[in-house]
């Protein structure tokens, strides 16, 4: 079996990292890019309180999305979830551990993302 095949050349996980200060405010960002998706984590410290996931449906214009793990009260990973699919046509896992108190920071955050995102596309 060649390596194509088994599914060693070119399914390897890659990790994507960077920081920025959003709102006076250290915010951290984990990409980890899979084989037709990516997982996206976002803090300021190492927490996981919850995940969300959302995929494209050939149904639907807009992508299915439910959250795996969490409070299930805040939308704010499975939104952002399910904006990031639409836009990049991938399954996105997300979890979003910052406080969802500050609407204005999730703004921020996200808008960091899609800068990320558009500067490089081939982490994601």
């Amino acid at each position: 079996m060649s390596s194509a095949e088994n599914g060693a050349c070119g399914d390897a996980i890659t990790v994507h990292n960077f920081s920025e200060k959003i709102s006076e405010q250290a915010v951290h960002f984990h990409v980890m890019k899979l084989n037709g998706g990516f997982f996206l984590w976002v803090g300021s410290s190492p927490v996981l309180s919850n995940l969300a996931v959302s995929i494209n449906s050939k149904y639907d214009s807009m992508p299915l999305s439910s959250l795996v793990l969490g409070d299930a009260s805040d939308m704010t990973p499975n939104s952002l979830a399910l904006r990031l699919a639409k836009k990049t046509k991938k399954q996105v896992f997300v979890s979003y551990n910052l406080p969802t108190t500050n609407s204005n920071l999730s703004i921020l955050v996200e808008n960091r993302i899609k800068k990320e995102l558009e500067d490089h596309p081939d982490k994601f």
